[in-house]
């Protein structure tokens, strides 16, 4: 079981062991007696210590975990948390993502992955994330209020102006009240940052939610794309808002059609899954969310660079986008308790938003 670093020859490949040791995430094999039995390098820097003087010491010794932690790492099952406060016996404190797989030929063993922040920020749970939407919603609401009233006195006033003019001022007026309308509509948009109000959550059924997004969006602007479903029929209820999670799929979907090609047809796929062990934060605050669903598409996607800013206000790949459609979605999956994460994977690559939400009690 030891993570050897083996030394090789011109012609060899890569021992699974070597591949191992060179992996940039932290790797403990933690035995049945819960100690520590081999780590690779990352795991010695991350701790800032020997693989000898990590070996043989049982895992508390070694890390300080969240004891909800430390209580699904006794589970016989894939464990995983995230943000989660971990220890080092030198008092130093890290947030770390927590993932625990059993290994099925070695009974009570198990491999522990630490990931620092590069996974948080995939999972959609970055704090600075959040800063920033705080910051979106305290400029949204100042410019909702300073803007709102005077444009609806603009407007009056080209509609009182439309009844004195010839034919081509009307079309100046009418010029004056279309552009008003436009930035009334992107404020009402930016509006919805402001609203801090809990949302009322309930008992769902995520297949109702799913299929009537589907059908909005194909009576709407879905004529560009074919929908399909990948559905996991076991799924229990989920506990969000009814409301906020289809705007949600209709504006991950409205996304995968605008990204279609002119002249071209696209695909977006729902798919749904339980992930058994999933679960933010630790103690009091941990959260199960073992409801995985998908939104799957074969549009360009974005660039790496705005791919890694893709959830911030104000950050869009289209050029006619004002970038407040996926930091609107950001937001309510946070506010149903959940998280959002996007990532490109497959051969062709794909773009995939995958939504882990709370099941219900």
């Amino acid at each position: 079981m030891a993570l050897a670093r083996s030394r090789l020859g011109s012609g060899d490949a890569p021992t699974p062991d070597a591949l191992i040791a060179a992996l940039p995430a932290a790797m403990f094999v933690i035995d049945a007696e819960g100690c520590v039995a081999s780590v690779n390098a990352a795991a010695e820097m991350l701790m800032n210590a020997s693989a000898a003087n990590l070996r043989h010491k049982p895992l508390g010794i070694v890390m300080r975990l969240p004891p909800a932690c430390l209580e699904g790492l006794r589970e016989e099952a894939v464990f995983a948390a995230y943000d989660c406060t971990v220890g080092t016996p030198r008092g130093i404190d890290m947030q770390l993502d927590i993932h625990a797989t059993p290994l099925p030929d070695y009974p009570g063993w198990r491999l522990l992955t630490l990931n620092t922040g590069a996974a948080r920020q995939a999972m959609g749970q970055r704090f600075d994330r959040r800063d920033r939407s705080r910051s979106a919603i305290g400029a949204a609401a100042m410019l909702a209020h300073e803007i709102k009233n005077p444009l609806s006195g603009i407007r009056g006033a080209a509609q009182l102006l439309d009844s004195q003019v010839g034919e081509g001022g009307q079309a100046m007026t009418r010029l004056i009240r279309d552009e008003v309308d436009r930035v009334t509509a992107l404020i009402d948009r930016m509006e919805a940052f402001t609203d801090e109000r809990p949302l009322p959550r309930a008992s769902e059924n995520i297949y109702a939610i799913l299929e009537h997004a589907r059908a909005v969006a194909t009576a709407g602007f879905g004529d560009r794309i074919d929908i399909h479903d990948a559905y996991d029929p076991s799924l229990p209820p989920v506990f969000v808002n009814r409301d906020a999670m289809v705007q949600v799929l209709l504006n991950l979907i409205k996304n995968a059609a605008e990204a279609v090609p002119e002249g071209e047809r696209g695909t977006v796929l729902l798919a749904t899954r339980y992930r058994h062990g999933v679960s933010i934060g630790a103690g009091a605050e941990r959260r199960s969310l073992p409801i995985e669903l998908s939104i799957i598409d074969d549009g360009p996607g974005p660039s790496d660079e705005i791919a890694e800013h893709l959830f911030e206000p104000f950050v869009s790949s289209k050029s006619s986008g004002r970038g407040l459609g996926l930091a609107l979605v950001d937001k309510l999956v946070r506010d149903n308790g959940g998280i959002v994460q996007f990532a490109r994977e497959g051969t062709p690559p794909k773009s995939i938003f995958r939504l882990l939400l709370p099941r219900s009690k």
